[in-house]
C-alpha cells in the first residue's frame, strides 16, 4: 500500500510539474530555462514557505548569520528594494515593526525605481532613483536623525547582455551611492553593495578600503554559481575627516 501511495503522489507531482510547463509552450529557449531553473531553485520554494517576497531574502540572511549587520534599534536604508524581500529582511532583525516590545525599535526606508508593494514596519521611496540630489534630499528627511546605521544596495542596471559594459555600469551605480553614504552614514555604520565581478572591482575596492575599516568579499550559497554577481561588506565606517590645517 505504501509503495502505491508513493507511486501515486509522483505520478501527481509529474502531472503537475507537466500542467505549468505546458502553460510556457511557445515561449521561447531562454524562457523555458528559467522556468525550469525557478522550478528546481530551493531557495524559489523556500522564500514561498518563509513568505518572502523573492529569494534574495536568502542571501541576506545568510549574510546577516556570518556576519552580524543588524541588531534591534538601527536605521537602515535599503537601495534597489523592489520587490522588497531585503527589506523584509531589514524589518525582522533591526525590530523595525516593533514586535518585540523589550527591544529598541529600528527603522528601515527602501527605495526603488519600481513600485514596492507595502510593508508593515518599512518607508518605501517609489519611482525614485537613489542616485538623483532629488531623491537624496527626500532620503534625508525620512530617515531619523537623518543618518543610517546600515546601508543595503541590490541595485541593478537594466542589462545590455554586454558583460563588461553592464559590470562597469553597476560599479559606477555603488560609486555614486558611496558619494551619498558620506553624508547619511553614521561612523562606524555598515554598506552592503552587490556588484558584477570584472575588470573595474577594484576601482570600487579601493574606495570602500579607504572609507572603512573592514572589507569583505561574499558569494552567499544563494547566489546562482553561474552568475557573476558578488558582494562587498564594508563594515566600521570612518567617517568624514575634517581637512587638516597646516
Amino acid at each position: 500500500m505504501a509503495g502505491y501511495q508513493k507511486s501515486a503522489w509522483f505520478f501527481l507531482q509529474c502531472q503537475r510539474f507537466h500542467t505549468t510547463v505546458s502553460r510556457y509552450k511557445g515561449k521561447t529557449a531562454t524562457e523555458h530555462l528559467w522556468l525550469m531553473r525557478q522550478l528546481k531553485d530551493p531557495f524559489v520554494k523556500a522564500a514561498k514557505v518563509e513568505n518572502y517576497r523573492c529569494r534574495s531574502a536568502f542571501k541576506l540572511l545568510e549574510i546577516n548569520e556570518k556576519h552580524q549587520i543588524f541588531r534591534p534599534g538601527l536605521r537602515v536604508l535599503d537601495c534597489g528594494a523592489a520587490p522588497g524581500a531585503w527589506s523584509q529582511v531589514a524589518v525582522q532583525k533591526v525590530n523595525a515593526a516593533g514586535t518585540d516590545p523589550t527591544s529598541p525599535a529600528g527603522f528601515v526606508l527602501g527605495v526603488d525605481l519600481l513600485h514596492v508593494f507595502p510593508l508593515e514596519g518599512a518607508i518605501f521611496l517609489c519611482s525614485a532613483d537613489v542616485t538623483d540630489p532629488r531623491t537624496f534630499k527626500k532620503i534625508q528627511e525620512q530617515l531619523p536623525g537623518q543618518k543610517a546605521d546600515v546601508i543595503l544596495s541590490d541595485m541593478a542596471p537594466n542589462a545590455t547582455g554586454f558583460r563588461e559594459l553592464d559590470h562597469q555600469k553597476l560599479i559606477n551605480m555603488c560609486l555614486s551611492l558611496l558619494n551619498f553614504a558620506s553624508s547619511i552614514l553614521h561612523p562606524g555604520g555598515t554598506f552592503l553593495c552587490k556588484f558584477w565581478d570584472g575588470g573595474q572591482r577594484h576601482l570600487l575596492q579601493n574606495r570602500l578600503e579607504k572609507e572603512f575599516q573592514n572589507v569583505r568579499t561574499i558569494k552567499p550559497v544563494a547566489s546562482r554559481k553561474e552568475s557573476s554577481e558578488v558582494y562587498f561588506l564594508a563594515k566600521l565606517y570612518r567617517g568624514i575627516k575634517a581637512p587638516s590645517k597646516e
